[in-house]
């Protein structure tokens, strides 16, 4: 059941995608607001549930799971709704959503976004100092965000179309982690960037990922 869901993890840009897949489907949860690097992940009792020690997790009755994207499609895929789908239905529509899913996870959060999280201002006391490697990064994300400027190009309100899906709120926290680092976003994103945060599900999935905080 729906109320049997803890999500741990609360303050990053991937915590964020679990708050906001929950609020978005209407779905009531227990919070365990515990943060990244802090010695909250490496209790007994998380590292039981999470080997891995990361953040988010989310805990639905006896079943577990990690990693934001995998989190937020299955919470679409077990929980949509007529009023929420996050998942489109069609086969080859699901397949253009996965497309998008994983080119977000991969080609501009863990190749690009993260690499300059590690290696700038924010974490580079705990890896390396390496502006050339940050630049090359930004230079990197900005050219691959042209494959969302043409896709934004045709008017479409959301990645998929007029539905918004689980790819949309990967792409925002992508976005909006850019932003904050000063790589910029193509013209497309702005407009986009405004609409999608603008729903009631972003605001109140926002508010609860920054408690603790």
């Amino acid at each position: 059941m729906a109320e049997q869901l803890v999500l741990w993890g609360v303050g990053t840009p991937r915590t964020l995608r679990a708050h906001w897949a929950l609020h978005e489907l209407g779905l009531a949860y227990n919070m365990r607001p515990i943060l990244p690097r802090s010695g909250e992940t490496k209790t007994p009792e998380y590292t039981a549930l999470n080997p891995r020690q990361k953040i988010p997790l989310l805990q639905d009755g006896a079943f577990v799971i990690g990693e934001s994207a995998a989190i937020v499609a299955y919470l679409a895929r077990k929980y949509s709704h007529a009023d929420c789908k996050l998942v489109p239905d069609a086969t080859e529509d699901q397949a253009r959503w996965l497309e998008w899913c994983f080119f977000i996870a991969t080609e501009l959060d863990s190749t690009t976004l993260y690499v300059i999280r590690r290696h700038g201002t924010n974490l580079s006391h705990l890896y390396i100092d390496a502006p050339e490697v940050v630049a090359q990064a930004g230079e990197y994300f900005r050219a691959q965000l042209k494959h969302v400027e043409v896709a934004l190009s045709d008017g479409r309100s959301y990645l998929m179309g007029d539905t918004f899906t689980t790819a949309d709120i990967l792409l925002t926290t992508c976005l909006t982690w850019a932003l904050d680092y000063g790589v910029g976003i193509c013209d497309n994103a702005v407009p986009y960037l405004d609409r999608v945060k603008s729903r009631a599900g972003y605001i109140s999935g926002l508010a609860a990922n920054l408690a603790k905080i």
